[in-house]
């Protein structure tokens, strides 16, 4: 599950779910367990992990021989493809919040053990999972397996990654609790009332960017959805200006606005230069037209102004004011009002 197909990071607390499963349908593992070259005797190690590419081989070999894409984690199977229809009737929304509503409506028709919805508050979605029956030995996996699924699934539609700004669990934290950190890329907490992710709403206005062509290669081998980090973010560029208006004073460096968004300073330069787009031109965009607004909108001193915008020091503002607009801010505001002035006066007397 985790990013990593080639470190071994997921918890071999999973394969013992998957293990309990084909326990309680009388099967035996071992055919899954060596293709995955999962050496029978570690299962049961509580500090063991796997690779993401033996959990997928493992994965796919208990699905298929149960006939159970659900893994055991519902009362009743999920027969092999019922995730695969459930992805392809959502394939024809728009917009990825139409689809990911499809797709929690279809989830309900397939297992009523779990319920699952989309809901968003001001700026934040969440998606939410919440149980119907007591929570079982299984409620861990079926909760990660779950969540992964759809948030890569989501990615995958708008062909984007879409940064977790957090997740949610009904459960204490796990032994193995290292692992949240590269299976949900937001801070996580533990014991809540149900399970949830949570990411900025406006992902779910981006258009759909697949086709049933894309669909069909996709159901081939689906589950690297869960594996697969994009590196493209397509609202990138909009969250970096939203963070640098409204909080300018905790973004001075790419670091701390890396920090910010939840990614490192390297990945965020990357994913700017692939967007075409450079942290000191959105920092010169966003901090003048703040400047100007304050400037002309306002009677506060060049020194708040400096400060609101997120210049250390008055004289470094002056600078970078003057590279904008050729003028010092005292310059600019003076021809400005001078400007609104003279066009007020042409009015009136018209």
């Amino acid at each position: 599950m985790p990013t990593s197909v080639d470190r071994a990071l997921t918890p071999m607390a999973f394969v013992r779910a998957m293990v309990a499963a084909y326990r309680e349908r009388g099967v035996d593992a071992a055919g899954a367990l060596e293709l995955a070259q999962i050496p029978p005797g570690k299962v049961d190690q509580p500090n063991a992990r796997i690779t993401a590419a033996q959990m997928e081989a493992v994965s796919e070999a208990a699905m298929r021989e149960l006939d159970d894409e659900g893994l055991g984690c519902f009362s009743r199977a999920l027969p092999w493809g019922s995730y695969g229809m459930l992805a392809r009737a959502s394939l024809s929304a728009p917009t990825l919040g139409m689809a990911l509503r499809r797709w929690c409506r279809h989830h309900g028709l397939i297992t009523d053990d779990v319920a699952l919805s989309l809901e968003t508050v001001s700026e934040r979605a969440r998606l939410v999972l919440r149980p119907h029956r007591r929570p079982g030995p299984l409620t861990e996996f079926c909760v990660v397996s779950v969540l992964r699924n759809i948030h890569g699934l989501a990615s995958w539609y708008v062909d984007s990654r879409i940064p977790l700004q957090g997740a949610q669990f009904p459960y204490a934290p796990p032994p193995h609790l290292d692992a949240y950190a590269v299976l949900f890329d937001g801070p996580a907490t533990f014991g809540a009332d149900e399970a949830a992710i949570a990411f900025d709403a406006r992902y779910l206005t981006l258009p759909m960017r697949r086709d049933e062509a894309a669909m069909n290669q996709l159901l081939q081998r689906a589950l690297p959805l869960t594996v697969r980090s994009y590196r493209r973010d397509r609202l990138l560029v909009q969250r970096v200006r939203q963070v640098l208006a409204t909080q300018p004073l905790d973004a001075h460096n790419a670091d701390d606005l890396a920090a910010l968004l939840n990614v490192s300073a390297r990945t965020l330069h990357r994913q700017l230069k692939d967007e075409g787009a450079s942290l000191q031109a959105l920092k010169d965009e966003v901090r003048r037209q703040r400047a100007t607004e304050l400037l002309l909108r306002t009677r506060r001193p060049i020194k708040q102004v400096a400060q609101a915008c997120g210049f250390q020091n008055e004289k470094s503002f002056i600078r970078a004011f003057r590279g904008w607009t050729g003028r010092s801010p005292g310059e600019w505001r003076g021809e400005q009002l001078a400007q609104l002035v003279h066009v007020a006066e042409d009015a009136r007397h018209r």
